[in-house]
């Protein structure tokens, strides 16, 4: 598969992957790890409730700081950075023995992960030029939903002994990001001195907005699956944790050949034709949830909404990589996902309310449904996507 790239290619989608493997482990420690935090350090609710909001925040702010100094002084340079600051706030969750510094530990990991994202799409970029990005987005993306299987399956392992040592895992990534500082240079370039940056995200000030919204809806639906659904599927049809764990595995491996199908789909038709039948049929298939009245049926929705509901995921790196200049993708990229966890990360909390007031499942499913549509909307509002304009992006330098 990877034979005919260079080396440099090779350990750049590498770096790039490990960065998405990056944030799918923060998240997942967390959550499984989170009924065991608050029996050890006797936290409410609220304090419980806190450490992912807190941890969303940071990772706004660390989007923000290390993107613009990614495109200012080398991509390599603080993508390894970022990756240790990740390492050291994970790993020394281990040793926290109070709430306080266990939150100054998130807070240390949410700056590091925070800038993952961006960084490793605009190295993308940096090596392969616009041509096949919603491929080579999508190539990079579906790691991270590997990851989400393999920390499920580290958890079943680790939490048997405790749940710090879970955590001890963030050492690994200090070795990876030391190899790949190693073994990678930054290109040198002085463009960024001479970019009106203002001026940049003035012009694209309604895309950029835009483009927000439909990662809050894409975030928001993630959550919202990933947080309620196996727990839906347990209570309606009477189901142990175990057998809601498979159909996790069937939603991620759906979520997996989802964002190959779409960064394919993407490449060849464009954005408005991708996102249209994908946010559609997110749209529609997320009623399919309510007719389940067996477990086989369960494991076959549960592939089909996570190929449709997430494998657009992919796309808005994409997006990012071929609408707005090189200097800035490393900002725009975490501007946009970064909004798009610290709001979109509500949805568990709305959903939480909805059951609470109508114990109804179709409720949940017409709130996700109203999102995609919402999304499909301004997706269609947005010129820059239209295939004439986007072709044009994609042979501007």
């Amino acid at each position: 598969m990877f034979s005919n790239y260079t080396k440099r290619q090779k350990l750049i989608i590498a770096s790039s992957s490990l960065g998405m493997c990056l944030e799918m482990m923060d998240i997942m420690f967390i959550a499984y790890s989170l009924n065991f935090i608050i029996q050890e350090f006797s936290l409410s609710n609220k304090e419980a409730g806190a450490i992912p909001t807190i941890t969303n925040l940071s990772m706004l702010i660390g989007g923000f700081i290390l993107s613009y100094l990614a495109d200012k002084y080398g991509r390599i340079k603080v993508f390894t950075y970022s990756i240790l600051l990740f390492a050291i706030g994970t790993s020394f969750i281990y040793f926290a023995n109070t709430y306080y510094w266990l939150i100054f530990f998130r807070v240390l990991s949410g700056l590091g992960v925070g800038g993952e994202y961006g960084v490793g799409m605009s190295l993308i970029k940096d090596e392969f030029g616009k041509t096949k990005m919603g491929k080579y987005s999508s190539m990079i993306t579906i790691f991270g939903q590997i990851t989400a299987a393999f920390v499920a399956i580290l958890a079943g392992i680790l939490l048997s002994y405790g749940w710090r040592y879970l955590f001890l895992v963030g050492l690994i990534p200090v070795a990876l990001a030391f190899y790949i500082r190693v073994c990678l240079k930054d290109v040198k370039s002085n463009n960024f001195v001479k970019l009106d940056y203002a001026k940049v995200f003035q012009d694209n000030f309604y895309l950029t907005i835009a483009l927000s919204i439909m990662v809050i809806v894409q975030v928001a639906g993630y959550f919202g699956m990933i947080n309620w659904l196996p727990s839906m599927a347990q209570k309606a049809l009477n189901l142990s944790s175990s057998n809601s764990s498979y159909w996790m595995i069937s939603t991620i491996f759906g979520m997996c050949v989802g964002m190959i199908i779409f960064g394919r789909i993407f490449d060849k038709f464009g954005p408005r034709i991708s996102y249209g039948v994908f946010l559609i049929g997110s749209a529609i298939l997320v009623y399919a949830f309510t007719l389940v009245t067996n477990y086989t049926q369960l494991l076959i929705i549960g592939f089909v909404i996570g190929f449709f509901s997430n494998g657009m995921f992919a796309g808005y790196g994409a997006l990012v990589n071929i609408i707005y200049p090189s200097n800035i993708s490393a900002s725009v990229n975490n501007l946009i996902i970064n909004i798009g966890r610290a709001i979109g990360g509500f949805s568990s909390v709305i959903i939480g309310i909805l059951l609470d007031l109508y114990n109804n499942t179709f409720v949940v499913m017409a709130f996700l449904s109203m999102l995609y549509l919402t999304s499909f909307c301004i997706m269609l509002s947005r010129k820059e996507l239209k295939r004439d304009n986007f072709i044009k992006s994609k042979e501007r330098i």
